[in-house]
């Protein structure tokens, strides 16, 4: 009777162990950042030139680094085709930190070639869950959206089998780790295309070192500021054209 009941507890343990559902707290994830470049360019006269000379995407890849409730996310390295430096320039100084269990950030952002800092309280997200699903660099994750902007919309994928409620860039607050994301008026996505999660340095988890930090609310008067004699043509389509130039600028910057 001892040896049957033996048998059962080892039984029981083996079943729970090949059942149980692991979760990552520490690792490293790379994102495939990739835009549309030559829709995101609009109509433009200089552009038009090069269009025919362009590759139709722009590709980056970015990694995201994370620990103890604490991520960096920044540029790795740009993807093929190449694009000349002028169309580059600045994005690969951008960074954001977070640290989920103060409720803090800061990010270095290039504007116009000048790095401005930014450290603020991390703001929350109005996500929807969807009963969506899809696999993303082997990871089974949830559909989610949001609206930024007032206007623009957000579609993420999450999994909470990585246990960081963060993301690429500035998105986060979802109940899991945001493995893709595809903002449509930017013609942009994110996706996820694999996870290390051994030798990690969590060292390069920390936060900007600078003298000068300012709010989001300062950040996003700096852009207002920066914009407001943005070109805008007598011509009503190509006004408007300005116009969303200008908005997916402004979009781009603050996120």
């Amino acid at each position: 009777m001892k040896i049957k009941l033996s048998l059962i507890i080892i039984l029981i343990f083996l079943f729970a162990g090949t059942n149980a559902q692991l979760f990552i707290s520490k690792g490293k994830i790379e994102y495939e950042v990739k835009s549309d470049f030559k829709k995101t360019m609009g109509d433009n006269t200089f552009y038009d030139q090069l269009k025919d000379k362009l590759p139709r995407f722009k590709t980056g890849v970015f990694t995201l680094t994370f620990a103890d409730d604490k991520s960096i996310y920044r540029f790795d390295h740009w993807g093929e085709p190449k694009l000349p430096d002028f169309m580059t320039r600045g994005e690969d100084e951008d960074n954001y930190y977070y640290d989920y269990s103060s409720g803090k950030f800061d990010r270095q952002k290039n504007v116009y070639g000048t790095n401005i800092n930014v450290a603020d309280s991390i703001p929350k997200l109005n996500w929807k869950l969807e009963n969506e699903n899809r696999i993303i660099a082997g990871f089974n994750c949830r559909k989610a959206v949001a609206i930024l902007f007032d206007s623009v919309y957000v579609f993420a994928f999450y999994t909470e089998e990585i246990t960081l409620t963060g993301g690429p860039g500035s998105f986060q607050g979802l109940p899991g780790t945001i493995m893709g994301v595809t903002i449509p008026r930017l013609y942009t996505s994110w996706i996820a295309t694999k996870l290390t999660v051994n030798g990690i340095d969590v060292s390069e988890i920390r936060p900007v070192t600078t003298k000068k930090m300012i709010t989001m609310t300062e950040f996003k008067s700096i852009i207002k500021e920066r914009t407001s004699d943005w070109y805008s043509p007598d011509d009503p389509e190509q006004a408007e054209e300005a116009r969303q130039q200008k908005d997916r600028f402004i979009w781009e910057t603050l996120l």
